[in-house]
Parts: C-alpha cells; sequence; structure tokens
C-alpha cells in the first residue's frame, strides 16, 4: 500500500511538470461519422504515423443489464466471447492472433460492453472478420464458463483481503441500494457461483446487437477498405434487442455510517454521496471545483491540510464519477487508526470551506491551466484518441468537443466554484465507510 501511495505522489510530480510544457490543445485527426442501416454509429479516424489500427467497439450490455440474482453475468459474457466460436476454438483463436501480432479483449462496465481489437495495417481484414465472428457467432462451451467461473470467484476472495476495495464496494452498495449500480461488476460470490453456459447464451442473444452500438477505428485505415468492406459488414449485423430498455438509477440519500471491523494498523476511510450527470451543464465547474479540492494531487486542500499539515495520511484524493447517470463524489483516503476519526473530521471541514470561502484566483488559474494543459496528454494513442472519441460519442458532447473544452474550462468562474461546491457538496447527509480497527479507530 505504501509503495502505491509514493507511486501515485511520483505520478502527480511527473505529470505536473509535463503538463507545465504542454501547449494548446493540438487538432485531433479528422473525424467521419456516420449511421449504418441497422443504428450502428460508425466513426473513423485516419492517422498513418504507424502502420497498425485500433478499433473500438461499444455495446450496451453492460452490468446495468445484469438480471436479478444473476449479478456479473454481463462481465462473464463479455469476457466469454473469447472462448471459441462455430468454426475456431479458443486455442485456434489465440494462435490466429499471436501469428497476427494482434490483440482482441472483450470486456464489459457498468453501462456498456467494449470488444477491443489492435492489428497491423496489413492484417486489417482478417483481424476484423475475427472480432465479428467472436461477436456474432460465440459457443460459449460449459467447460471454460466453469473454468472463469472458478477464476471469477477467485478473484472476489482476493479482493476481499484488499480493505480499499471492499471499502468502495461498501460505498457503492451504500450509496445505490438495491438498485442497478449497487453490484460489481463482476458479480458477488452467491450469484457467480450460479452462472452457467446457458445464462451466458441468454444474456447475448439479448443483448448483444447493433441497436445504439459505437464501432470506432483510428489509425492506418483506407477509406476506401473501410467503406468496400467494413462498413457493409457491419451494416449486416442483427441481434439482440432493437432497443435496450432503458436504466433506472436510484439513490440512497441521507447520512450513514458502514464500517468494517479488520485486524490493521491503517484505516481505509471513504466519505461521499451521490454525483451528478455528465450531461449535466455544471459538470465542467464541478471539475475545476474538484480538483481544487482533492483531484489536484499533491497541490489539492485535502492533500495539503491532511497530508502536509498534519501528517495524518500519505495520500487523500477526492473525485465525480460523471457517466450517464447521476454518479458518485468520494473522498478516499488511508490512515492509522488512531487519526480516523480527526482525518474524516477535517476532509468534511475542507467541503464545507469549499461551500463558503470563494477560492483564491490563485488556486482557480492553477486547475484551469492544468486541466487544459493535461487534456492533450489524453490523446497521445491511437488506443486513447479511440477510447476518447467513443465516449464522445456515448455521451452525446459532439465531434467538437475536443475544440470547445479549453473555451469552457477557461471561462469558470471563482462565483461558478463556490455555487457548484453549495449545489454537489453535501456535508450534511454523507455516507462513511470505515475499513480498519474499528476500536482504535473509534468507530466501535
Amino acid at each position: 500500500m505504501r509503495f502505491r501511495l509514493k507511486s501515485l505522489v511520483f505520478f502527480w510530480a511527473i505529470l505536473t511538470f509535463l503538463v507545465s510544457l504542454a501547449g494548446p490543445v493540438e487538432a485531433m485527426p479528422p473525424v467521419q461519422r456516420s449511421v449504418l442501416a441497422n443504428g450502428i454509429v460508425l466513426l473513423s479516424a485516419e492517422e498513418h504515423s504507424l502502420p497498425f489500427v485500433t478499433v473500438e467497439f461499444l455495446l450496451l450490455a453492460g452490468a446495468t443489464r445484469d438480471p436479478s440474482g444473476q449479478e456479473g453475468l454481463a462481465s462473464m459474457t463479455a469476457r466469454a466471447l473469447l472462448f471459441g466460436t462455430k468454426t475456431r476454438s479458443m486455442n485456434v483463436i489465440n494462435e490466429q492472433l499471436d501469428f497476427m501480432g494482434a490483440a482482441l479483449s472483450a470486456d464489459a462496465g457498468r453501462d456498456y460492453a467494449v470488444i477491443s481489437l489492435r492489428v497491423l495495417t496489413k492484417d486489417l481484414v482478417k483481424g476484423f472478420a475475427l472480432l465479428m465472428e467472436v461477436l456474432e457467432q460465440p459457443i460459449f462451451p460449459g467447460s471454460e464458463i466453469q473454468k472463469e467461473v472458478t477464476r471469477t470467484l477467485a478473484a472476489i476472495r482476493s479482493g476481499e483481503d484488499d480493505p480499499g476495495e471492499v471499502a468502495e464496494k461498501e460505498f457503492i452498495k451504500a450509496l445505490y441500494g438495491k438498485g442497478p449500480y449497487a453490484h460489481p461488476v463482476v458479480g458477488v460470490k452467491e450469484s457467480v457461483e450460479k452462472l452457467s453456459a446457458e445464462s451466458v447464451k441468454e444474456f447475448h442473444r439479448r443483448f448483444y446487437g447493433p441497436a445504439n452500438a459505437i464501432f470506432v477505428i483510428v489509425g492506418d485505415v483506407d477509406p476506401a477498405l473501410l467503406a468496400s468492406e467494413i462498413a457493409p459488414r457491419l451494416a449486416k449485423w442483427q441481434g439482440g434487442a432493437s432497443t435496450p430498455a432503458t436504466i433506472d438509477v436510484s439513490y440512497e440519500r441521507g447520512s450513514k455510517r458502514v464500517t468494517v471491523d479488520r485486524a490493521l494498523t491503517q484505516s481505509n476511510l471513504v466519505l461521499g454521496h451521490e454525483g451528478i450527470t455528465r450531461g449535466n451543464p455544471d459538470y465542467y465547474a464541478v471539475t475545476v471545483m474538484n480538483y481544487i479540492l482533492g483531484g489536484g494531487g499533491l497541490t489539492a486542500r485535502l492533500m495539503e491540510e491532511i497530508r502536509d499539515k498534519r501528517g495524518l495520511a500519505y495520500s487523500v484524493f477526492s473525485h465525480f464519477a460523471a457517466g450517464k447517470h447521476e454518479g458518485s463524489f468520494q473522498i478516499i483516503l488511508q490512515t492509522k487508526n488512531a487519526s480516523a476519526r480527526e482525518a474524516a473530521r477535517l476532509a468534511t471541514a475542507e467541503m464545507e470551506r469549499m461551500r463558503e470561502k470563494p477560492v483564491s484566483e490563485a488556486e482557480l488559474g492553477g486547475a484551469r491551466k492544468y486541466l487544459v494543459g493535461s487534456f492533450p496528454l489524453r490523446l497521445t494513442t491511437q488506443g486513447a484518441i479511440a477510447s476518447f472519441l467513443m465516449q464522445v460519442e456515448y455521451l452525446k458532447l459532439g465531434l467538437d468537443y475536443v475544440d470547445r473544452y479549453p473555451g469552457i474550462i477557461q471561462n469558470v468562474t471563482a462565483q461558478d466554484v463556490q455555487r457548484v461546491a453549495r449545489a454537489y457538496l453535501h456535508p450534511d447527509r454523507l455516507i462513511v465507510v470505515v475499513v480498519g480497527n474499528l476500536k482504535e479507530a473509534g468507530f466501535e
């Protein structure tokens, strides 16, 4: 844990230095957008400096679609796509990927699943054909599904030994109650044990289809090949629900304390409450506000007050997780058991200070400079650009977002920061999760 925290501090120092060197946001490769007959949104960006291509294929088949009692099914289904098809075994798929020097993977998050491909330009047609085959013709062999169940259960048990992971899971459960966001993406022991090849096949049948899917291809792409082979092949794909049902995300609002007693020398704390959606017009002011509060690494108020002045924690940070649905706000810290209560009090006091007093011009200027300056660093690889475009489309930010972002951040004022702090920071209704020696921490 201590090594990880030291690495985090070092990371912030290096990133801050790089941001100081960064100039204005450079232009993205030109992006072409089209909507195919079956509903797939196709985004393509040519970047010919290297002879390879990156693909990200988003499908509305995330963990929020898990049936009750089968939590973890979306994650299992995504991973099992590569367990073999009607014409190729898992071993053959892996051998062919190795021969091409390509990488093909699939995984699911809370809201969606993503199939990713990275392949040399000369092998794009073969790599794309393999991607479509695992998407359309997976066989989900029972023996491999059971092996994956065993591996997943082992990972869940391992996570129970990580106090930070335990604290995060308890916070999410306390915040979302019994809603679709409440369970871990990989599921829980009781639900994963029930997963089978039949349930995976049924999930794939219901949710793997072109409706609202997003296909992003970036790199050394030949427009003629895209028009003659890739787009027509995508347009032929059918399956899944014509329009996936809307997800209703509910929240448990109000103060709550969750404690987990462990024989540890440190306590892991998570303090927080509901957050905002990515589409909220206040998102950008909230981003600046959170940077000053606890998102700005070594320069953030939480770090300065709790770590530098008091020496109560090696690392402390805050963040808003914002997506299509109202996400969460969290302050995360690790401290000695004996100082857990004081650290929690100080974190809450910093939330109050952010609400009550305007930030300084120096704080505001530093936050805006970092957020604008670090933006290009997110777009330095094909994979980063592909993932960025996928999110831009999914969240409906507009393809001009990369050009608009710097100006939006620069226009955030100190008054905006205080206004959103009062609107979206709620120290009076915190969920407080403590994992540690509760007697020593004073949380019995």
